[in-house]
């Protein structure tokens, strides 16, 4: 068992939260890319008006909750990891099969899906399983296809060849971005997988059918301020909240967002993307230490 812990520390105040290096490029407008990201980084902190906000658990505003992946969780799945963002705990299993679905056969290419779940006391009261109600909730139906889909997009499916992915996500505690803890961790163990599927020559090298990396975070805006990786009783209570599933190269894959009290500007959905970009970014460096583990 493999684990890695990533806990990052930074000043809470909301004015200095935000890297004053334009360390990633931002072309708008026709300037230079550092030009346009200093003017981004400016309007963000004038956005956030130079409060200092201290969050429930402490934290800055631009600040992930300590995170932890744990490889090779259990010992059946051709990959398995546990991740811990925060209180939120999910078990990522990838299972890698030599045969694809019997509408994508005979076509060169593999396929990736997934399946989420929660346990019954995932949350602070139980709920029934949904087996034991004989009906998959349309909430469950939408995060197995977003996982599924956020994968995908970073897969060669021609060079995976006829093969299949299942990915199945099992939340065991629940505070707050489980969709978004899902994708970081299942992308883990999917690369353990293929990297299985490698040594007994069921595929090309990894890095052929891998195009890229990918994780998911959430953001927010809470009383008005634009905050990264919320937990329930932040997501719970924001004015808008976004999961944003970003690949190493920096693309988007997925962006869900929705205004739950009052709509948000084009000025806080420009700061919830540049959290985000944050937050995954430190999210794939923490990915990129567990797999070097061995």
């Amino acid at each position: 068992m493999v684990s890695v812990s990533v806990s990052v520390s930074v000043s809470v105040s909301a004015a200095s939260a935000f890297p004053s290096a334009p360390d990633v490029a931002d072309r708008a407008d026709g300037g230079s890319p550092a030009g346009a990201r200093l003017m981004g980084m400016t309007q963000i902190k004038d956005l956030l008006d130079s409060r200092t906000t201290i969050r429930l658990d402490g934290r800055a505003v631009d600040e992930l909750r300590p995170v932890r992946i744990t490889r090779h969780f259990t010992d059946a799945p051709e990959g398995s990891v546990l991740i811990e963002c925060g209180a939120t705990r999910v078990m990522c299993t990838a299972t890698f099969t030599p045969s694809v679905p019997r509408w994508r056969k005979d076509s060169g290419l593999g396929w990736v899906t997934a399946e989420y779940a929660m346990l019954p006391r995932a949350t602070k009261e139980r709920t029934d399983r949904e087996a034991v109600r004989g009906k998959v909730g349309g909430r469950t139906h939408e995060i197995s296809r977003l996982i599924g889909r956020v994968l995908r997009g970073v897969v060669d499916m021609k060079a995976l060849g006829e093969n299949q992915i299942q990915i199945d996500c099992d939340v065991l505690q629940a505070d707050g971005g489980t969709r978004t803890a899902s994708v970081t961790g299942a992308y883990v163990a999917m690369v353990d997988a293929l990297h299985w599927a490698r040594r007994h020559r069921y595929i090309r090298p990894v890095d052929k059918v891998l195009k890229d990396s990918v994780s998911a975070v959430s953001v927010g805006v809470i009383d008005g301020v634009p905050m990264l990786d919320l937990p329930y009783a932040e997501d719970s209570n924001a004015m808008t909240d976004m999961n944003v599933a970003m690949t190493g190269s920096g693309e988007f894959i997925e962006l869900q967002g929705t205004a739950e009290h009052r709509p948000f500007t084009r000025a806080e959905l420009n700061a919830l993307l540049d959290l985000a970009e944050k937050g995954n970014r430190e999210l794939q460096d923490a990915q990129r230490a567990a797999l070097a583990q061995d």
